[in-house]
């Protein structure tokens, strides 16, 4: 059970490694669920005949025994959406050196992954060199590796075809998406290029001790590197990604 490997094993996981305030609360949650030390109510016959004590729920989205329903909810409404054609994988990821980053402004950093990896997918299939349609793409956050270490990435089913600007269906048909070596130097621009932009706003928490100088500098040297992505296999239908992806935050494009 997660809630017991939680039990047992968290404190010891929370002294080695850096976690933000809502990974802690997530987890002082789920420790209680279901709990007296979350309250509760009893259910009795009038008789006498019968008790029953209910601990009250947390309630929290990643609570294993809360969200089932929920996840299966979320699964079914993107399974409605999905297309009758083929489609691919696609992970993007961004480096260690940025979690501190990450860390201290989750929620911009989680919107700026997802508006370089889409704009990267949009702008590339909709190149006639490689298909020049308008594909569908589901696009899902995953925060955590399977280690528990932080590491930010977006998991991307995309259709295997599109939308013709004549409004025609096109599929892929040369047994690939859309080469690799393409897709990563463009994902990386985009996503240095949209951190800058909010720097430049004003929208950062920088991490404690770091300057905006230092972060320019971070930058800089990251756009040398290579960066993770990968296109994995083909899926018919998609579902199977669909699934992997039901613990992450979801938006479709």
């Amino acid at each position: 059970m997660i809630t017991e490997a939680l039990r047992l094993g968290f404190v010891a996981f929370e002294k080695a490694n850096p976690l933000p305030g809502y990974v802690r609360s997530a987890v002082r949650l789920m420790l209680m669920c279901r709990t007296a030390a979350l309250g509760g109510h009893m259910e009795s016959c009038p008789d006498g005949h019968f008790h029953r004590v209910w601990y009250n729920s947390c309630g929290h989205r990643f609570c294993p025994k809360c969200a089932f329903l929920r996840i299966e909810k979320w699964l079914l409404g993107w399974k409605s959406r999905l297309l009758a054609t083929d489609h691919y994988h696609v992970i993007f990821t961004i480096p260690e050196e940025l979690n501190a980053l990450w860390l201290c402004n989750v929620r911009l950093m989680a919107s700026l992954l997802f508006w370089a990896a889409s704009r990267t997918l949009l702008e590339l299939l909709g190149d006639e060199k490689y298909l020049g349609v308008l594909p569908g793409i589901i696009a899902t956050l995953h925060t955590w590796g399977r280690t528990l270490v932080l590491h930010p990435h977006i998991h991307c089913l995309i259709t295997g075809g599109g939308l013709t600007n004549d409004g025609k269906w096109k599929v892929v048909n040369n047994g690939y998406l859309i080469p690799i070596r393409v897709v990563m130097p463009i994902f990386r621009g985009k996503f240095i290029y949209a951190v800058r932009k909010a720097l430049r706003d004003g929208k950062f928490t920088l991490p404690s001790g770091m300057r905006p100088q230092q972060l320019e500098n971070l930058l800089n040297k990251l756009g040398r590197k290579k960066w993770n992505v990968h296109i994995r296999q083909r899926c018919p239908e998609g579902t199977g990604v669909l699934m992997g992806a039901s613990r992450g935050w979801g938006r479709g494009f």
